[in-house]
């Protein structure tokens, strides 16, 4: 079995084709299926929340049901219902560029003589996604709170359209940033660091944590995007997502986080400026 995997240094990347050994089919079986799950499982979220539609709002806009309660639901089992759907779509979104981190990791811990790669690779996963679902819990009081702020100003209300061209925009000026720099320069290389060496269970939790963490940081303006612009909406999960892969593993990253954030600001512009007409 041959497979693609990015490799290089912090300075130059490249993509290669290499052989993968036996011992690493299960891996590549097991994260091709969840990332089909995955994908349709948000693809069917997203349909169902578009055929339900939205709230009109003052100053032309919908509000997604994702903020709102279904019929019986009390808000614990919507916060459940919410956070469970979100985990789901982040694995669809995140486990792209995730997977050269987690291959890299099951190498060195096989350099290492580890011989329970899978078992460390499912832990280095799990503290990853933890990040990502504590992520979600504080999303949605937050976003629930900005809805009923909205429902109940009609003055707020009609400026969302602005603000939201103002998050984009500003979103778009962070690509730019030394605060996006760092921890993207720390997510290319994640997974071979030599103080993870001694790879037992604990070092390999705290790695999918701290990789996580690094995540949540580097991708915070690229999810404010997807928040603002539609958190159910396919098209915008599927841009963020090659946006997110893309600065990661394709070679040059470092020019396509430049020229993503000169096309986000531009958008940014023109949906304020859309929107003041």
């Amino acid at each position: 079995m041959e497979t693609a995997i990015a490799s290089g240094s912090r300075h130059a990347r490249s993509w290669c084709v290499v052989s993968v050994p036996p011992s690493q089919y299960g891996f590549v079986a097991i994260v091709s299926l969840l990332s089909v799950a995955s994908v349709a499982l948000t693809v069917v979220w997203g349909r169902l929340m578009s055929a339900m539609g939205g709230m009109s709002m003052p100053g032309g806009w919908t509000m997604s049901m994702a903020w709102m309660r279904m019929p019986g639901q009390g808000w614990p089992e919507a916060t459940m219902s919410f956070a469970g759907m979100w985990v789901v779509m982040m694995v669809a979104m995140m486990l792209p560029s995730l997977v050269p981190a987690l291959w890299r990791y099951r190498e060195a811990a096989a350099a290492s003589g580890n011989g329970h790669l899978d078992r460390l690779t499912l832990l280095v996963a799990a503290g990853y996604f933890l990040v990502w679902s504590v992520v979600g819990l504080a999303v949605f009081p937050a976003g629930v709170t900005l809805a009923v702020v909205a429902m109940q100003q009609p003055a707020l209300s009609r400026a969302v359209p602005i603000l939201s061209g103002v998050v984009i925009a500003i979103a778009g000026l962070f690509q730019f940033s030394a605060w996006k720099a760092r921890p993207l320069a720390c997510c290319r290389e994640a997974g071979g660091r030599p103080d993870t060496l001694l790879r037992d269970r604990r070092t390999a939790w705290r790695e999918g944590v701290r990789l996580g963490l690094l995540c949540a940081r580097c991708c915070a303006n690229l999810m404010a995007i997807l928040l603002v612009a539609g958190v159910m909406d396919i098209r915008v999960m599927a841009a963020v997502t090659v946006a997110i892969t893309a600065e990661r593993l394709v070679p040059a990253g470092d020019r396509v986080v430049r020229v993503m954030g000169a096309f986000v600001v531009a958008a940014g512009a023109v949906l304020i400026v859309r929107s003041m007409w």
